[in-house]
């Protein structure tokens, strides 16, 4: 079974990463990504604090953004306890970890992100997951540290038998597209979106390509459907070109 990948985005301090190696690898994870660390890779400070577990640091990869991080991932979910205005589907870690247990049983691979220690995930991170997981914390104190936010996941990982419920074993059949094909298709159509002049006024532009990758992460296409809104746009910019309209490229 392929085990979930875990992409610490831009960590701050080398214990919370080797803490959270320790608390993956009690629970028989070992495949750790990290984007854009504060103070650089290897982390002495990381290795010290990962003990015994220093293999799931010898093993991790070290990325430049969130987007190639889990450019190989079919389904991607982000931890946070603020939805940030982004609709997504909420779940708790129970429930996410069932619905990664049913994606590998198909082969599938599974990302979750967790953000800095400082302020978590932005809106850009979060556009790039599936669905979001939130932790049900005290509403008063809902910052977790690092390394507990990877041990709730690690430890439901690790907890769940293979019995799934129906709808995730119907879900996880699906062809999914992984995240490298959705990124493609969102600049594909945002490409074209632009030419048509959609992003207006300017001043707004950022807004509205964020909400538009966000409805593309969260909808978990398939690898066909998005192969056929590629199409859709191809024949809409042909039949432009035709009646000497827009025809810039596809």
């Amino acid at each position: 079974m392929i085990q979930p990948v875990l992409i610490l985005v831009r960590p701050q301090m080398g214990e919370n990463i080797g803490g959270a190696a320790r608390a993956m690898l009690n629970f028989g994870l070992d495949r750790m990504r990290i984007v854009e660390p504060r103070d650089g890779w290897p982390n002495p400070k990381a290795v010290a604090m990962a003990s015994g577990a220093g293999r799931v640091l010898d093993r991790a990869g070290l990325f430049a953004d969130v987007a190639t991080a889990v450019a190989d991932c079919d389904f991607v979910f982000a931890t946070t306890a603020r939805g940030r205005e982004l609709v997504k589907e909420v779940v708790t870690p129970e429930r996410a970890m069932a619905m990664a247990r049913a994606f590998a049983a198909e082969g599938k691979k599974v990302g979750v992100l967790f953000g800095p220690e400082r302020a978590g995930l932005e809106n850009d991170d979060i556009v790039q997951a599936n669905a979001i997981v939130t932790v049900p914390v005290n509403p008063e104190f809902f910052s977790l540290n690092l390394a507990q936010a990877v041990l709730l996941l690690a430890y439901e990982w690790g907890r769940q038998g293979t019995e799934l419920p129906a709808s995730v074993l119907e879900l996880a059949g699906k062809d999914l597209a992984d995240r490298a094909e959705v990124q493609s298709l969102g600049d594909h159509y945002e490409e074209r979106l632009e030419a048509a002049g959609f992003f207006f006024p300017a001043t707004k532009a950022p807004a509205m390509k964020t909400n538009l990758r966000n409805m593309w992460g969260r909808l978990g296409l398939t690898r066909a459907e998005v192969q056929t809104f590629h199409g859709m746009l191809r024949q809409i910019a042909f039949a432009l070109k035709r009646q000497g309209g827009d025809g810039a490229g596809d």
